[in-house]
């Protein structure tokens, strides 16, 4: 179990965490492709053929490996290249690729998220500690966080202990008196438990823990259940 008494802090993961993450994935890139019906059909047709459009993803990813921690360069040089190969002007990458992002920021919380958020950002500086490109300003949940540290904006990406210890440091607090919470067996708990932090695992889908005998300290189905540690949740 968590000990409650030790937190000053809490690490919060965003995607599959707070909301479902491929469906607004998959509604962001159907509006990418609407936008370059219109815009560059060439490259849109280009894009529906799945072998071309994983081939160039592939291409980008190996040639931009040094920047695997930032999704948001890795899906415009790929909007990019995908313009450049069916012969459509490249200054279209950069609308493209916000017309994708604006999107990709409209989701669908979980029925728990908001009840959580406003329960802890009332007792504890949050960060939200994430791989992804999600901004939670721009989601709208923006006023529940004391900072945000993502992979993008440091340069490493978890499970990589400095992103942990720069999240706390963000909230002013020691590793050890964080609390972190994520959905990811390896990001988010073995990298939490590297850099010293108390983790919970949101385990919604019932997965096998499969990495050791190291165990995150609570593992639940949902962010209720580790608020109802706090005796004052109701």
């Amino acid at each position: 179990m968590i000990d409650i008494s030790r937190i000053k802090a809490i690490t919060l993961d965003l995607d599959d965490t707070l909301w479902p993450v491929w469906p607004t994935i998959h509604r962001a890139e159907q509006v990418l492709t609407d936008w370059l019906a219109h815009h560059a059909p060439a490259t849109e047709a280009l894009a529906s053929q799945p072998r071309v459009k994983n081939a160039v993803r592939a291409e980008i990813n190996a040639r931009h490996a040094d920047q695997a921690h930032d999704l948001s360069f890795l899906r415009l040089q790929s909007i990019r290249a995908l313009l450049r190969q069916a012969g459509d002007p490249e200054h279209l990458a950069e609308p493209a690729f916000e017309v994708f992002f604006a999107e990709r920021q409209r989701v669908d919380l979980y029925d728990d998220a908001l009840p959580a958020l406003a329960f802890w950002s009332h007792r504890y500086p949050v960060v939200a500690l994430s791989n992804g490109n999600a901004d939670v300003h721009r989601v709208g949940i923006g006023q529940h966080f004391h900072a945000s540290v993502s992979a993008q904006s440091l340069g490493v990406a978890k499970p990589d202990v400095r992103i942990f210890e720069a999240a706390a440091q963000a909230a002013g607090v020691a590793p050890h008196e964080v609390l972190h919470i994520g959905d990811d067996a390896h990001m988010d708990c073995v990298g939490g438990l590297a850099a010293g932090m108390q983790v919970a695992w949101i385990n919604r889908e019932g997965h096998a823990w499969g990495h050791g005998e190291n165990r995150p300290h609570l593992e639940v189905q949902d962010l209720r259940a580790i608020c109802a540690c706090w005796p004052e949740f109701s």
